[in-house]
């Protein structure tokens, strides 16, 4: 019995993704679809990771195409395929670096770094190849929150090779001066040691890089801004007023040099205790989540203020690699994805498939 290619399709057009909430069909991200006697293949192809949604998602598929009378063996294929996305006008996209993420806050003690390190886990554990470079020069907390040590390579003694722990390439400042060292540089001589460290790091094929920036919206943070081909900036605070006043700094900066804010993290959201349970706003309650609504920016997620947190930090695991299947690192994960999704929705950048152009005058 041949099967209706027309039925099959209209079959698999009920089955949602979980993150866009649109189908595979009209979306044309189903692709080499072929149907003959019984038997049915086709694959899937999704514009961001999800490693961990795969098995799921392939089930559903089978299920809808054995639905389809005739259909008795179906073979589903699903990958990822990350490109590259629009950046500032007028900033050239860097080789071997697909998109890169500013992690940014108005000021500091909000974990900020805290979730650089878990969003660049996080996204690297959906099957995504992932860097994290720490651009705080002043306060490198990558080399400790990463468990990593030593000095990186240069092969050709101009450029350096990253670090990797975690199955995430890493670079910082903190990995070439000593841990007690304090660097005291001023703004020009730090910007251009944080741009020697981001373009003179051979980066290898990243989907992602993950830029943990420093707190602020000073030279540093804005000349980054500029001149950094970022496809999207995090905004990580508290609940408290005061953050909040220093976040829309940073939020309107970025506004400004043109980087697409991804969406908001507010963190430190709730204390659970863990000895009765009582539940407790220490930083207020949900003003973050209040701001991204007035802004309109999405509202990516809101962590717990949670001793396990720090402490997995300062171990040199965080929390996507120490408690994989805990409560947080879900909420790390789920921030991750609509990150990944919110690039994927973006333009992409064409500009590698453009031709160059010279002029040569005839003698």
């Amino acid at each position: 019995m041949a099967v209706d290619e027309s039925a099959l399709l209209a079959a698999l057009k009920n089955v949602i993704d979980p993150n866009t909430g649109r189908d595979f069909v009209s979306t044309k991200q189903l692709k080499n679809l072929q149907a003959g006697g019984g038997d049915v293949a086709f694959e899937v192809e999704l514009g961001y990771p999800a490693k961990s949604q795969i098995p799921a998602l392939r089930q559903a598929l089978i299920a809808a195409a054995r639905s389809v009378a005739g259909v008795q063996n179906v073979s589903v294929h699903i990958s990822s395929k990350i490109t590259a996305h629009a950046v500032q006008r007028g900033v050239q996209l860097m080789p071997n670096v697909k998109n890169i993420i500013a992690v940014a806050s108005g000021k500091g003690g909000v974990g900020k770094s805290t979730t650089a390190a878990n969003l660049a886990l996080a996204l690297a554990a959906e099957g995504a190849s992932v860097g994290l470079l720490d651009a705080d020069i002043y306060g490198p907390s990558m080399p400790i929150m990463m468990g990593i040590s030593g000095r990186p390579e240069s092969i050709d003694g101009k450029t350096m090779e990253p670090l990797e722990n975690y199955g995430v390439q890493v670079n910082s400042i903190g990995f070439l001066v000593d841990q007690d060292e304090a660097t005291i540089w001023r703004g020009p001589m730090a910007t251009q040691a944080l741009e020697q460290l981001l373009r003179q790091t051979n980066w290898r094929d990243l989907d992602y890089l993950i830029v943990d920036l420093p707190p602020g919206t000073g030279d540093i943070q804005l000349t980054l801004s500029q001149r950094v081909p970022m496809t999207g900036a995090v905004i990580v605070t508290t609940p408290q007023d005061i953050a909040l006043a220093d976040a829309k700094k940073g939020v309107a900066m970025f506004e400004k040099v043109g980087v697409p804010i991804l969406g908001l993290v507010e963190n430190m959201a709730v204390h659970v205790c863990t000895n009765c349970g009582h539940v407790e706003h220490i930083f207020g309650a949900e003003g973050g989540k209040r701001y991204a609504a007035e802004k309109g920016i999405d509202y990516l997620g809101a962590l717990p203020l949670k001793l396990s947190i720090r402490e997995q930090s300062d171990s040199g695991r965080p929390t996507v690699v120490a408690d994989p299947d805990g409560e947080a690192t879900e909420i790390y994960k789920a921030v991750a994805r609509q990150v990944a999704l919110k690039i994927a929705e973006k333009a992409k950048d064409f500009s590698s498939k453009f031709p160059s152009i010279k002029i040569s005058k005839d003698t």
